[in-house]
């Protein structure tokens, strides 16, 4: 039995919780153990497997602070996201309905798959988490689910993959989610006719079929209560998705997340029991219900303004996106994203206040596409060199520069500098008086102030040189992003 959860308004103390934070005055614990005391998304009452029967109360607005939890969760910034699953062997993107064929004809992989070296080349990169697809929409589990046949288990490859990715991601220290579709396409219960997503939705056959949705939903939640009661400590559930009526208590959201806070109270749980690509939910309104969720997850697109809520506020977002166009693999699509826009849209998320995922989709032997690797590689060498202008930071105090982005932890401002400066670059919003030093964080050199007689007139804006004199212009070190550590006199930066 829990203890009851400090309660606070949520959204207008968010800021405040979040400078607290980054400053060091909010005690965390350790992400993977230890407890927390205050929780995000929970209910004040807290129920065994006894009040798990479909009598759950009506919802309830969560109106709590962002626990230490989430707050850390938040701070990691870059995840990897792995889609892996029968789709990736029928080259098929989305999804799809395999209808009556057994598991081993959709889904071929027999003895390839290596979970170990797919996560140690992602913790290479940088990336502090994994997320996996546990189950998609076409209903094929990942795991060994005591609940249906339609199971890696029951493949060539005969092996829980689920249980393969949690047991390496520990070995490597790196958090692990799991991935969970909410729709299932294979179950017969689950509508099909003129729903708006089923692959079947079209077909005359299905129209006067009749199903039972409230055993598929006795089934979707059985599946949910395997994944969090079989697999250890799990950091993050990510459910996928809602749309149309399809949403919050169509899923009896209120009992999954009563059930799920019950055995994990400290996973991080994304937005989209009721949001979706298309709607945040509740998340962003001022009375978040308690299956709203801990973040938002903008798909495919990083909101112009960061994402806040009605009155605008700040809320936790993360970014879901794609290496290539695809989530799954993807042999004939080669437009991969370049390291450079990789590392700058990490920083921009970072900077509007949000992380980033990133997909990685293994080919049909279990291997990251070498394109994939190459990518990787680059972003891991630049996170090793330039992280703590990532890890733990977030919005600026300062204005957006012309020449890149802010990002900040605590009183440390972290410039992102894409274009090279004609003469010497100014550091907009720190007045020449209230700098105190700037470093490379590459290598942790000190850069040359950049004053001279041509910066007479902006007597506001400090300047620093990439070279000896600051008059004249100079290349940028790092073409990608090259990232200065600005240190202002104590107090002085705001």
């Amino acid at each position: 039995m829990s203890e009851r959860r400090k309660k606070v308004k949520k959204k207008a103390l968010y800021k405040k919780w979040m400078s607290m934070l980054l400053a060091g005055v909010v005690t965390t614990t350790g992400f993977m153990g230890g407890t927390v005391t205050l929780r995000a998304a929970e209910t004040t009452n807290w129920i065994g497997d006894e009040g798990l029967s479909g009598t759950a109360d009506a919802p309830k607005p969560d109106d709590v602070v962002p626990d230490a939890n989430q707050f850390r969760y938040q701070k990691e910034e870059l995840a990897a996201f792995c889609h892996f699953g029968p789709n990736t062997f029928n080259e098929i993107e989305w999804g799809e309905h395999y209808g009556n064929k057994a598991p081993s004809e959709i889904f071929k992989l027999e003895k390839d798959f290596d979970a170990e070296t797919m996560v140690k080349t992602l913790k290479d990169a940088g990336f502090k988490k994994l997320i996996v697809t546990a189950k998609h929409h076409d209903g094929f589990c990942l795991f060994d689910s005591a609940l249906t046949d339609y199971k890696c288990t029951n493949t060539k490859a005969g092996r829980d993959l689920v249980r393969e990715f949690v047991d390496a991601c520990r070995e490597e220290g790196i958090r692990v989610g799991l991935y969970f579709s909410i729709i299932d396409w294979s179950h017969p219960d689950f509508p099909k006719y003129g729903d708006r997503q089923h692959p079947m939705r079209n077909r005359e056959e299905y129209k006067d079929e009749k199903i039972d949705f409230d055993r598929y939903l006795t089934y979707m939640h059985g599946q949910v209560k395997e994944l969090v009661t079989n697999y250890g400590k799990l950091d993050l559930l990510w459910f996928d998705f809602s749309y149309d009526d399809m949403c919050g208590e169509k899923w009896k959201a209120t009992e999954l997340i009563q059930m799920v806070r019950h055995y994990q109270p400290d996973v991080i749980i994304d937005n989209r029991l009721e949001g979706s690509g298309e709607d945040h939910g509740s998340i962003a309104t001022e009375n978040p219900l308690i299956y709203s969720g801990d973040f938002a997850s903008p798909e495919q697109i990083i909101p112009p303004m960061g994402v806040c809520d009605e009155k605008g506020e700040p809320i936790p977002w993360e970014l879901c996106a794609t290496m290539n166009n695809h989530w799954g693999y993807c042999n004939y699509d080669h437009l991969y994203k370049t390291p450079s826009m990789l590392i700058r849209k990490l920083v921009e998320c970072t900077s509007k206040g949000g992380n980033m995922i990133l997909n990685v989709g293994p080919d049909a032997k279990g291997n990251i596409p070498k394109e994939s690797i190459a990518i990787l590689k680059e972003i891991g060498e630049w996170m090793k060199k330039n992280g703590e202008s990532i890890y733990g930071c977030g919005i600026s105090e300062l204005p957006k520069p012309e020449w890149g982005r802010y990002t900040q932890k605590g009183d440390t401002i972290y410039a992102h500098v894409y274009e090279a400066p004609l003469g010497a670059l100014p550091l907009y919003g720190i007045a020449p008086d209230k700098l105190d030093k700037v470093y490379y964080t590459a290598d942790g050199s000190e850069m040359n102030r950049g004053e001279a007689w041509n910066t007479a007139l902006y007597t506001d804006t400090a300047f620093v040189s990439f070279g000896e004199n600051p008059v004249f212009t100079y290349p940028l070190p790092d073409e990608k992003d090259t990232v200065l550590k600005i240190v202002c006199k104590k107090g002085e930066n705001s």
